[in-house]
């Protein structure tokens, strides 16, 4: 017989048996089609509703799947807030039965998987869709004027359209010139974002021709064509004043260093940092001398503690650097904001001021176009980054003095990458092996290089 305390031991250990926890878990909240309906469209997306964000990269054709009966039906998986969306490729079979399922494979942001597969079903109509898909909004609206020349052009359908249908019929003209771009389709709206931005007061003509389908294969009635009128040019934008820091290839408040075979072409300074800080260049420095001079650079570098003027010009091109960053870094209105979402590349570039929130990416190359008096301003609120092997080139009459990247976070030139303009830097710029620039190289903190050509632009 057992003991009153083997009786308790015993209820103890049962009353610890472990709970699973389910909060923070990923569930289902709501299907539509919902689960055992009937009747349903057979050109229908099926969009499954979470109960918190998930992580996209979770949501594929492998965890997201309709199926009818055992056979697997092809199609798209989108994501957005918290649904997911299934978009056949081609019509549903009427009067089928279709399953859904959500595998655990979907995880939520914290990579919480759901607890176990999720499956529903639906039954489709008897009968085909045989009406037509229509327009029902575009932007910009037709004969609108003033329109930013980096705006995407869209078109919203009265239904969901075959997005392979919308790559060759939706299309941007200027005049009888077709204006490059790519086609983009998310839920029933696609969207025509054009390579470069857009010339300035120019009248274009966007069109939807009749080769855009619906998922049934329906076709629109006739073209859809409006026509909208861009922005003027950009007003004449004020130059940087770089005061003294303009007499300067690279200037630094920290450090300055270079390994490999570097050459500078202009001078070099480095403050309230002393000459110690100027590390890889071999310096001389006469005895009672205001400026040392190195074999790497063609021109005199100059630091805190060499002979009179130096120091207190020094302080000067500092503090002109930091008022240069600050006016870059201030200017408001600006002629694009977020351009690209921050990714540049193989764009050609316009006068003017640019404003980003994000990083900005510059991943194959860019060309800066525009007169010798044009003057580009681009705010980076994060990085600037360079990948290797990337030009930034200048086209027309363009000058690297007259553009200038204010970065609040790390410039980074990628190796053998070559570069144009000023770099007003609030941290460090870094220069890979074998990275030129003609401009400047300004930074609040330290200049690293490594066998780079710099030239100081006249």
């Amino acid at each position: 017989m057992f003991s009153i305390r083997a009786m308790l031991l015993i209820v103890f250990i049962a009353g610890c048996e472990k709970i699973t926890d389910t909060e923070g878990t990923p569930t289902i909240t709501s299907t539509n089609p919902a689960n055992n309906s009937t009747q349903v469209a057979i050109n229908r997306m099926v969009v499954v509703e979470f109960n918190e964000p998930m992580d996209i990269s979770t949501l594929t054709g492998l965890t997201f799947t309709l199926n009818q009966g055992s056979t697997s039906v092809p199609g798209a998986v989108t994501y957005i807030g918290t649904s997911a969306t299934f978009t056949p490729t081609a019509v549903l079979s009427p009067s089928k039965i279709y399953s859904g399922t959500i595998t655990t494979g979907a995880k939520n942001e914290a990579g919480v998987a759901m607890l176990s597969n999720y499956t529903f079903s639906f039954t489709t109509g008897a009968a085909p869709d045989n009406i037509l898909p229509t327009v029902n909004s575009s932007l910009p609206l037709n004969n609108a004027t003033a329109v930013g020349r980096d705006k995407a052009i869209s078109i919203t359908f009265s239904e969901a359209m075959n997005p392979s249908s919308l790559t060759a019929s939706f299309t941007l003209k200027q005049g009888t010139t077709s204006v490059p771009g790519t086609v983009s389709y998310t839920g029933s709206t696609a969207t025509f974002t054009p390579t470069n931005v857009l010339s300035a007061s120019t009248v274009y003509t966007a069109t939807i021709s009749t080769g855009a389908k619906d998922l049934a294969g329906n076709a629109l009635a006739a073209n859809i064509e409006w026509n909208f009128t861009t922005g003027a040019a950009v007003a004449n934008l004020a130059t940087v004043n770089l005061g003294t820091a303009a007499n300067f290839a690279i200037l630094a408040k920290t450090k300055i260093s270079t390994t490999g075979t570097t050459h500078i072409t202009g001078n070099i300074g480095i403050s309230p940092a002393a000459a110690t800080f100027i590390t890889g260049f071999a310096l001389t420095l006469p005895a009672g001398g205001a400026f040392s001079t190195s074999a790497l650079v063609t021109g005199n570098i100059y630091a805190p503690g060499y002979a009179s003027p130096t120091p207190a010009n020094m302080i000067t091109a500092i503090s002109n650097m930091e008022t240069a960053y600050t006016d870059a870094a201030g200017r408001t209105l600006p002629d694009f904001t977020e351009l690209y979402t921050g990714n540049i590349g193989g764009k050609t570039l316009v006068p003017g001021l640019y404003k980003w929130s994000t990083t900005v990416l510059v991943p194959t190359s860019v060309t800066i176009s525009g007169s010798a008096t044009d003057v580009w301003i681009f705010q980076i609120s994060k990085d600037l980054t360079v990948s290797n092997a990337v030009n930034v080139t200048l086209g027309g009459e363009a000058l690297a003095k007259n553009i200038f990247w204010q970065v609040a976070g790390i410039a980074t030139v990628g190796t053998t990458s070559h570069f144009e303009g000023n770099i007003l830097c609030k941290t460090g710029i870094t220069f890979k092996t074998g990275a030129s620039m003609n401009g400047r190289a300004l930074a609040q903190t330290a200049v690293v290089l490594d066998a780079n050509a710099v030239t100081k632009p006249q």
